[in-house]
């Protein structure tokens, strides 16, 4: 008797432990605020999550973090990655997670429904400036994988706009060989390189390298730093590693974290928060 009480229990506990576990889950994904935005930009409509504080209030500015997800994502990536309302409460900042499909964040020289660039700038940012109560001095962006490479080539060619920036696992260079690798990596197939040629033409005709940050930085003109990392084990280490050595070469100030990971949710769940601190340092 007393042993079939014990096992019953177990299994009440157990049940009651995966309930919880889902409702923190389903919280952590309830975004305060959903926009669904159509533009010329795009050839279909842009999805983004709103995080605001609790203390939320329209008496006063908050700093914004923007969060791009990676390839083959959606909008909802960072918020199953981590609990972004805990790190908007926690630090008191606005997050937006936009839709960036698979368009790498650029504006597509072939695809007049793939100009993302535009989009973010041109379309989202006047939204989320119409819509809150942003301090314009302390705009921030992140990303990971291709989102990483998202928020270090808007942050490098934009600006005047941004405080500082990060990037996590960023996927950085656009080179072919490097990407039809990390595509057979991640994929087991050519996804990658086939959707880049579909947004930049074929690599052979068009120059891709220019896309690459480690481009972009040759022409970085501003000495505001910013921040990347990468997990040791992930196949994106050594370009994370190239890019610190050529940003100390053209003295421009990076901060570097390196640290044990690879390339998935449980890293990126852990470095998102050196982030926010990293952020939190810069407000101004």
């Amino acid at each position: 008797m007393l042993a079939e009480f014990c096992s019953k229990l177990q299994n009440m506990n157990r049940t009651l432990s995966i309930l919880i576990g889902l409702l923190l889950t389903s919280l952590s994904l309830q975004a305060q605020e959903k926009w669904i935005l159509k533009s010329e930009y795009l050839s279909q409509p842009d999805t983004v999550l709103v995080f605001k504080p609790d203390t939320y209030n329209d008496q006063k500015q908050y700093p914004l973090v923007y969060l791009l997800h990676g390839y083959s994502e959606n909008y909802k990536q960072w918020s199953q990655t981590t609990d972004l309302q805990r790190l908007a409460n926690q630090y008191g900042m606005v997050i937006v997670t936009p839709d960036g499909f698979v368009s790498w964040y650029v504006n597509s020289p072939i695809d007049k429904g793939s100009r993302m660039e535009n989009f973010f700038f041109k379309v989202l940012v006047p939204k989320v400036h119409h819509m809150l109560n942003i301090d314009d001095k302390n705009i921030f962006i992140s990303g990971l994988s291709m989102g990483g490479y998202g928020a270090l080539r808007y942050f490098l060619l934009h600006n005047d706009y941004f405080n500082t920036a990060g990037s996590t696992s960023g996927g950085l260079n656009v080179d072919f060989e490097d990407l039809k690798k990390t595509s057979l990596t991640f994929f087991n197939n050519t996804r990658v390189t086939d959707d880049l040629t579909r947004l930049l033409g074929n690599y052979l005709e068009n120059d891709w390298n220019q896309y690459s940050i480690s481009e972009i930085l040759k022409r970085y003109k501003s000495k505001k730093d910013f921040l990347i990392d990468c997990g040791t084990e992930d196949i994106l280490y050594p370009v994370t590693v190239e890019l610190k050595t050529l940003a100390d070469s053209l003295k421009i100030p990076v901060t570097f974290i390196t640290q044990s990971g690879d390339h998935n949710t449980e890293y990126w769940s852990k470095s998102i928060e050196h982030h926010f601190v990293f952020f939190k340092q810069h407000l101004k």
